[in-house]
């Protein structure tokens, strides 16, 4: 009787570990900070690339969403055609809060741009490349392959860890 409670154990146990393990390897979305710290504001003179020169060393996907965070000014998610000719009479999506947070729900090409007067003219414009699921994450070490993996790292450690905490009961 001892040995079927053991094993019976044990096999609840394993079974909770491996649904555990399941939920720590899928790592659903991340939130970008646009800017970093220093947030969505008129680029200086020199540096008008600023924001796509941002974008393009991340690895956006389907769920991950960015935050715009700035002062007295607005972000707008506009066509393709909008963001060349910096026209802001038409937007897709519009936000004047302070802390925006726009999800990134499709693959492709997304454009913003402020809505203040000469701020996109400015460089106050950004365009965000979100990867189709047909797409891998290159190299390049981008912010967002960086730290799934470091989540997925933590999240493996955390299970050897359990395991070898919990071998000795098991067998």
């Amino acid at each position: 009787m001892a040995s079927y409670s053991t094993s019976s154990t044990a096999l609840m146990v394993l079974s909770l570990i491996t649904i555990a393990s399941l939920q720590l390897f899928h790592v659903s979305s991340f939130e970008f900070q646009v800017g970093d710290t220093t947030g969505w504001i008129v680029p200086p003179a020199n540096d008008s690339k600023i924001y796509n020169d941002w974008a393009s060393e991340k690895r956006f996907q389907v769920g991950d969403s960015v935050r715009f965070r700035y002062g007295k000014d607005s972000v707008m998610e506009v066509s393709e055609s909008e963001y060349k000719k910096c026209n802001s009479t038409h937007p897709n999506f519009f936000s004047n809060t302070g802390n925006t947070v726009f999800k990134l729900d499709r693959s492709g090409l997304f454009y913003f741009i402020s809505g203040a007067s000469g701020h996109c003219q400015r460089g106050q414009r950004m365009i965000v490349k979100v990867m189709s699921s047909e797409e891998s994450p290159s190299g390049g070490g981008g912010t967002s392959s960086g730290s799934r993996a470091a989540v997925l790292s933590y999240g493996v450690f955390k299970l050897v860890s359990l395991m070898s905490y919990l071998a000795p009961y098991l067998f």
